[in-house]
């Protein structure tokens, strides 16, 4: 965390005394003697809303004061911590800034321990608004992709995801309940030339037996009893476009056949009609089941699992890419925000340790609810992170070391890609040593490469 503080004054001796006093507390302080040249100091570096440090300004000052200051400071950065040191007769005066957004204040004279603390929080607070603000930065460019995720199984996908999106090949999605199987589906969709047209996704587990036929291949008036009109099917509706069917390993044996006269020539027949109508669709199934084995042990067609697997992407489950969580978590809450119209706290950094010991059973799904849970929770300041992230366990076979270890390699990991892979920017952010940071490096296998 940096350490970099900016004191203004222009009383000589106080300013001396004062950035002593904050050098010896190990600040890196830079200490001028008027608002001016504090602002001359907020050059196209600092002005790009990354600068990490606190102001900590007297207020009665000659030209411009610290109120003005304040105000000049926030059309800059509007969440730049600004420390008022006020006379007693500025105390009114000190109140209203903090009401338009000076961070605190502090009354003349002051006790050293009490600024120095009041300076720790404020640069914890400035850390936790730079590493979100960061965060939702990486979330704007991995939106345009939908999928998100920094860990190399989520950065393979998203390349597979865009060297399929031009073709026609049908893809089979293999992984567990929560992964997020429909969320790639429909970057496959979107990313390709069928953008434009439907998408039109099946449950099969969700259909009844008796009704998967008709849904999806449609029917002709007078087909059954209780077929009035002639409807169209989903098949038959997703022509020109993508049909996405969830939980295929659900589907009735029955159907199988006729699924693969689909596949096969892209033709399907409605129910009381032998007239053949021709579709041009992709198919995208998803599964949470090996279907080889279901196939050879006779509970799924080997010859429909063959035609359905012309190209097969695999979802980790999220206790796979821990290092996408806190990435997801921001943009789940940033979604929940904007749903509910609610305003939640920033992230805190122990929020985020909690987050990581959690094994997510119910993978991103699970993830999205506990997002969800901590906005509307928000909403009434009682904060009870239990009650919006579940009940964690422990990570089973972990010990707190361990536990500990993992967090401090998402933290690494996090700040790299903040710092677009710069060591030198990362370890003078996480206030490392160079030695100690490259020490880590190799000790949790990581490499600067990996974040160029």
């Amino acid at each position: 965390m940096s350490r970099q503080i900016l004191l203004i004054d222009d009383e000589a001796h106080i300013r001396r005394a004062t950035s002593q006093m904050l050098s010896l507390a190990d600040f890196e302080v830079t200490a001028l003697d008027g608002a001016a040249a504090a602002l001359d100091q907020f050059d196209g570096a600092r002005c790009d809303g990354d600068w990490p440090g606190v102001v900590v300004s007297d207020i009665r000052m000659p030209g411009i004061d610290g109120l003005e200051l304040l105000r000049r400071l926030q059309a800059l950065d509007a969440d730049i911590p600004v420390i008022l040191i006020t006379g007693h007769g500025d105390v009114s005066t000190a109140v209203q800034a903090m009401r338009d957004g000076a961070y605190d204040f502090i009354e003349k004279p002051f006790n050293n321990e009490l600024l120095v603390d009041v300076v720790e929080r404020a640069l914890e607070k400035r850390a936790l608004v730079l590493e979100n603000r960061a965060l939702r930065a990486e979330l704007a460019a991995q939106r345009e992709h939908t999928i998100i995720g920094r860990s190399p199984a989520m950065v393979a996908l998203r390349d597979a995801v865009r060297r399929l999106a031009s073709t026609d090949a049908d893809v089979l999605i293999n992984g567990r309940t929560g992964t997020g199987k429909e969320v790639v589906a429909r970057a496959l969709h979107q990313s390709g030339k069928r953008r434009d047209r439907p998408f039109v996704a099946v449950n099969c587990a969700a259909i009844p037996e008796s009704m998967m036929e008709s849904e999806l291949f449609g029917f002709e008036a007078g087909a059954f009893t209780g077929a009035s009109k002639r409807r169209v099917g989903k098949i038959e509706h997703a022509s020109g476009g993508t049909l996405f069917l969830d939980e295929i390993e659900s589907m009735p044996p029955s159907l199988g056949a006729k699924l693969l006269r689909v596949l096969q020539e892209r033709c399907v027949e409605r129910l009381g009609s032998n007239a053949q109508i021709a579709v041009d669709l992709r198919v995208i199934a998803a599964t949470k089941h090996d279907l080889l084995a279901l196939a050879e042990k006779g509970e799924f067609r080997a010859d429909l699992y063959y035609r359905l697997n012309v190209v097969e992407l695999h979802l980790p489950s999220l206790a796979a890419r821990r290092e996408d969580i806190s990435l997801l978590f921001q943009h789940f809450v940033d979604k929940a925000r904007q749903r509910f119209g609610l305003q939640p706290p920033a992230v805190s950094a122990e929020l985020l340790a909690q987050l990581m010991e959690h094994d997510w059973p119910g993978n991103v799904r699970e993830l999205k609810n506990a997002a969800d849970r901590y906005v509307v929770g928000s909403d009434l300041n009682q904060i009870d992170l239990s009650q919006f992230t579940g009940k964690f366990g422990q990570a089973p076979g972990l010990s707190l070391a361990e536990r500990v270890e993992r967090f401090e390699k998402s933290l690494i990991e996090q700040e790299m890609n903040r710092q677009r892979g710069n060591p030198q920017a990362t370890y003078t952010a996480l206030g490392l040593a160079r030695k100690t940071f490259y020490d880590k490096l190799k000790k949790h296998g990581l490499s600067r490469d990996d974040f160029a």
